[in-house]
């Protein structure tokens, strides 16, 4: 190499003396020789390739860089060579292209280059094969960054710091399609300046056909008196070339003819595209002499409307990287642009054209988000080919990903769709947010949209709500299956709670086809039913898909159907049941369903009452129906009166789809991600709170003002944790007496309950106070905070309560049902015991809440649910061991067990504890065994039940749920919790008060016509034979939990014990 750099040199000196003191003639041919000798150098390798670009300091390329843009066609020709070479090579091409001017000489050399064929002889001509090498390069080059489906980004060839003259006459050819050159006169020894070819095509732009025959442009032959003089003499040497050329190995990149079909404009404004996107890419000063240079966007344009891919792929490049650049003032076109360049996205994905999709997208999506223009101009006119292209690509993640984010941009600022395009983009979107290849991008794209759509429109909205939850059930539904045959092997002791999840499926696959019924429906009676199905019912693009396809199939277009805003309540109700029942405790489903956008829902369901709002509409337009005065109108509306009219409209339960809403959420809000969304989100935040502190109007429902503070707690709670955990270097340990004491923060799940939750001791006290807490804060997620943690922090002078009291109900009961006062000690009118302790719980006040919080107040307050039915009647449930192993969970998770605990149980939640207890200590949970100090027993089985032995011996009465199989008299298990807890009293570690019933509960009545009455729980059974009894007189099993008034000894008793435990333990 140091040879070649050597003779390089010598030749680069040589070549200036004959070229400052030579004639014209004897110039001309040193410069042929000179320029075939470096192409041949050039074709060695690429050691020697790099000796010539190094070779002078450059000067030897300049000097090749402008003899291929002079008129001498033998010189020229070879110099081309040469030239084709080096650019053909990526090591020493941006040492070729980073000389000054070698984008406008390349352009003089391409307008000067028109290859032609003889029309007789199909052979290259001799002389031009150097010129069509170099084409053919150049031409590799432009090309070969076009298929990229990555990283646009490629080889930096062009300088960071080009000249503006560089720049301009890009962008001249680009807009033109031409380089000017000036008018030279003929020099001192009467050589005369290259004449420059300008083509332009005026007009519109089209593709144009190539061909080989014709269309070329001719060339001005007004150097050939000139050139025959050293013509001759060349002959010789080129004829040497020429063998070379033909014989030679060469690189697909420096075959000549490769490109001569085209005419000089669709070689120049390609490359003059390449160049443009090269120097954007390059620096940020290159980016702004573009600006300045094409200040009203036109080449841009003019690139990204060309015929040729490559112009329109560097022409998006070019925009991409002016868009991104924030310190480019943006040109007033960019509207234009991106009805441009989303046109291009359309046509580059029919043709399949994946990489010319890509980066027109990006630019796109910078156009949308930069200007509000091209939001505008697309919402007007682009919203339908954006759909089109969306459903071409829907195996193409990039590019969903891109058009979900670009819809996005365009329509939830200051522009929304339509109603009629929501309907028409439910479709797309739904699939976007719950599909099983969908980016989190576009997951979340989608969710804020739909959100958008959700917020916007309300009642009209909801067969988009009720398909977003159709979908989401089935994809759970989908998953468990799967997860079930995997795990189809279960150990014994699973086998009920398989069977239970078994029944969910069943009982999901059941109420999805009625959901979508509901949709498909509630979508025809509010849209009309379309004849043709087509463009005239927007949301059909939906209902078209699984699992509406069906029911849409088999929609009665000539009527519309009977759906009201009660029955779509309701199978919303059912939905989001069904939908808590399969995640509650399965963690792979409940992340599936936050990824596909449940808490959008979730969000819309607790906030909003859309099936009130829509039953409102229904009885509005009922009221106008029968108004009409036309009675032929009247007859034939009549059955639409019927239905809808103001006597039959029924109220939507919306108060029981808050109250499960809320409980799924609550079930959610263990997820960090859950968390995060929750907590970013003031207005949510602040609708929990108030809703916690029971002043949502509508909301006074316990279990839904429960589930608001136990989210909220989860949130701010974890929030909390992480602010310690980071000021703690990482660990969750303190000190109390110079012990460690790991900091247990407490997670409320399901099946746990908040009695009062409006109390200042659930509030999260410690959490830790922003100093600029009462100043506006600029960050989205600190936005009206102050509200929805209001007295969070402040809460220092507050007592900490001395014990948790847990309420736990028995068969048939609920977690506040139960507890509720009685205006009557027996139950007489219930003809089954199964729905006596429902219609007692129905009325009355609830005792914990409102008297003991008031008369024991240094307590925090539970109530626990689970699943136990008296029969399988009313479906499968839990056995004890089951049902103690779950709680126990949920409680360790609650944190409870920190602090000294007494359990209040009736009937059969009575030896729920007792296993509970049992397996706590089994597991060495300690804790929670120790801190129980008190269980209060209302009417507990100790030793079995005698309606536990009734339906073993009336099996054709009753069938036996398993629970209760394990309450039969005598029963081993009972006597075994039963040694146990009697240890734990006689050790003086637990208190005992147990109340025994002394009246008979009816059973069954009236079938046969027997009745069958008896005591559930006998005297020997409720005492455990240690502790206290207190016996309720003409009390019943039902009624032994329920008080009449504070006087009651089923009260004062328990107040009592309450007192003397919390003296003995605190």
């Amino acid at each position: 190499m140091k040879h070649t750099g050597a003779a390089a040199a010598v030749l680069w000196q040589s070549l200036q003396s004959v070229l400052s003191s030579a004639n014209y003639e004897v110039r001309s041919g040193f410069e042929f020789r000179v320029a075939a000798f470096l192409a041949d150098i050039a074709a060695a390798n690429a050691a020697r390739r790099s000796a010539i670009v190094a070779a002078g300091g450059g000067r030897v390329v300049d000097w090749l860089l402008e003899t291929v843009a002079g008129d001498v066609s033998g010189t020229q020709a070879e110099a081309a060579r040469a030239l084709a070479y080096l650019i053909a090579d990526p090591l020493v091409r941006p040492q070729v292209f980073g000389r000054p001017h070698s984008v406008p000489y390349l352009l003089r050399f391409i307008s000067s280059s028109q290859p032609q064929r003889s029309k007789k002889n199909s052979r290259v001509s001799d002389s031009v094969k150097g010129r069509s090498m170099l084409v053919a390069a150049i031409m590799d080059v432009v090309t070969s960054t076009c298929d990229s489906k990555g990283n646009v980004r490629f080889q930096q060839c062009l300088p960071a710091n080009a000249e503006m003259r560089d720049i301009a006459s890009a962008i001249q050819v680009i807009e033109g399609g031409f380089l000017d050159d000036p008018n030279t006169e003929e020099d001192d020894d009467g050589g005369n300046g290259l004449k420059g070819i300008g083509i332009k095509v005026l007009g519109g732009t089209t593709v144009l056909g190539l061909s080989r025959s014709n269309g070329h442009m001719s060339y001005d032959d007004s150097d050939s008196v000139t050139t025959s003089k050293y013509a001759s003499k060349n002959h010789v040497y080129q004829k040497r070339h020429d063998s070379y050329l033909g014989d030679a190995s060469l690189s697909s990149s420096v075959v000549p003819g490769l490109w001569d079909d085209l005419h000089t404009q669709h070689v120049a404004v390609p490359f003059a595209a390449w160049a443009l996107a090269n120097w954007a890419m390059a620096s940020e000063v290159n980016r702004f002499h573009i600006q300045e240079l094409d200040q009203d966007g036109n080449a841009i344009m003019t690139a990204l409307a060309a015929p040729e891919r490559s112009v329109k792929w560097h022409g998006s490049l070019v925009a991409q990287l002016l868009l991104e650049d924030n310190n480019v003032l943006l040109s007033n076109s960019v509207s234009d642009w991106s009805s441009c360049l989303l046109s291009t996205i359309s046509q580059a994905c029919k043709t399949d054209d994946i990489p010319l999709a890509l980066v027109a997208l990006s630019a796109f999506l910078l156009s949308v988000d930069k200007s509000s223009g091209a939001k505008k101009v697309v919402m007007e006119k682009g919203l339908d080919l954006m759909r089109d292209t969306a459903k071409q690509t829907m195996h193409h993640k990039d590019i969903q990903e891109a058009l979900a984010r670009a819809l996005e941009l365009i329509c939830t600022s200051e522009n929304r769709l339509s109603v009629e395009e929501s309907l028409k983009w439910s479709g797309i979107l739904l699939p976007w947010a719950c599909g099983k290849f969908s980016s989190e991008k576009t997951r979340y794209s989608a969710t804020k949209i739909l959100s958008c759509i959700l917020e916007d429109f309300g009642p009209s909205s909801i067969p988009i709500s009720q398909g977003w939850l159709t979908i989401l059930i089935n994809e759970v539904l989908d998953s468990t299956k799967a997860s079930s045959v995997k795990g189809s092997s279960q150990p014994k002791s699973d086998k009920v709670k398989t069977q239970i999840d078994q029944s969910n499926i069943q009982s999901g696959i059941l109420i999805a086809s009625q959901l979508a019924n509901s949709v498909v429906n509630l979508a025809g009676k509010q849209l009309g039913i379309a004849t043709d199905r087509g463009d005239s019912f927007p949301i059909a693009d939906l209902l078209s898909q699984e699992p509406f396809a069906g029911a849409f199939k088999s929609l009665n277009k000539d009527r519309n159907p009977k759906c009201d805003a009660a029955d779509s309540a309701v199978a919303t109700l059912k939905g989001i049941k069904v939908l808590t029942e399969i995640c509650a405790d399965d963690l792979v489903n409940q992340n599936k369903i936050v990824d596909s956008g449940v808490l959008c829902l979730l969000r819309r369901f607790l906030l909003r009452d859309d099936y009130e709002s829509l039953a409102a509409i229904e009885a509005y337009d009922a009221s106008r129906a029968g108004e009409g005065p036309d009675q032929a109108s009247k007859v034939q509306d009549e059955s639409k009166v019927d239905t809808n009219g103001q006597s039959n409209v029924r109220i939507p339960p919306s108060t029981h789809i808050r109250r499960h809403a809320g409980r799924l959420l609550t079930v959610l809000s263990a997820l960090p991600k859950v968390q995060k969304v929750i907590i970013a989100d003031a207005t949510w935040c602040n609708w929990l709170e108030e809703c916690a502190n029971g002043k949502i109007p509508g909301c006074d429902d316990p279990k839904i003002q429960s589930y608001a503070r136990a989210t909220l707690l989860n949130v701010l709670c974890h929030e909390k944790r992480d602010s310690d955990t980071g000021r703690s270097g990482g660990t969750g340990t303190g000190f109390v007496n110079d012990r460690a004491v790991t900091r247990v923060q407490p997670r409320y799940e399901d099946m746990i309950y908040l009695i009062n939750p409006e109390s200042q001791h659930w509030k999260c006290h410690d959490r830790p106070v922003s100093q600029n807490s009462n100043e506006h804060s600029g960050g989205d997620n600190d936005i009206n905070l102050s509200r929805s943690t209001e007295g969070y922090e402040n809460c220092s002078d507050l007592e900490n309560p001395a014990v948790d009291i847990v309420f736990v109900h028995g068969l048939r009961g609920g977690p506040f049902k139960s507890w509720r006062i009685s205006e009557d000690k027996s139950s007489t009118k219930s003809g089954l015991v199964e729905k006596i302790d429902q219609e007692a719980g129905k009325q009355g006040t609830f005792w914990p809440g409102e008297w003991l919080s008031a008369d024991f107040p240094h307590a925090r307050l539970f109530t626990l649910r689970y699943k136990t039915n008296l029969t399988q009647w009313s479906g499968a449930s839990l056995p004890l061991q089951e049902v103690s192993s779950m709680l126990l969970e949920k409680l360790v998770a609650a944190d409870i067990g920190s602090r000294p605990i007494v359990f209040v149980t009736h009937s059969m939640g009575g030896l729920v504890v007792k296993q509970l207890l049992y397996q706590a200590k089994t597991e060495n949970l300690d804790n929670l065994v120790n801190n129980t100090v008190g269980v209060v027993f209302y009417s507990c089985p100790h030793f079995g039940s005698k309606l536990a032995d009734m339906p073993w011996r009336m099996g054709l009465v009753l069938r036996p749920a398993p629970t209760i199989g394990e309450l039969r008299s005598g029963s081993p298990k009972l006597v075994e919790l039963n040694d146990f807890m009697r240890q734990l009293h006689k050790k003086g570690l637990l208190e005992v008060l147990s109340f025994c019933e002394t009246k008979v509960t009816p059973i069954v009545e009236g079938y046969g016509g027997w009745a069958f009455r008896m005591e559930i729980v006998p005297i020997e059974s409720a005492y455990p034979g240690f502790g206290d009894i207190v016996v309720l007189e003409s009390t019943d099993h039902i009624n032994s939990c329920k008080p009449l008034s504070r006087d009651d000894p089923s009260y004062t008793e328990i107040l009592e014990f309450l007192r003397k435990v919390k003296a003995q333990h605190t």
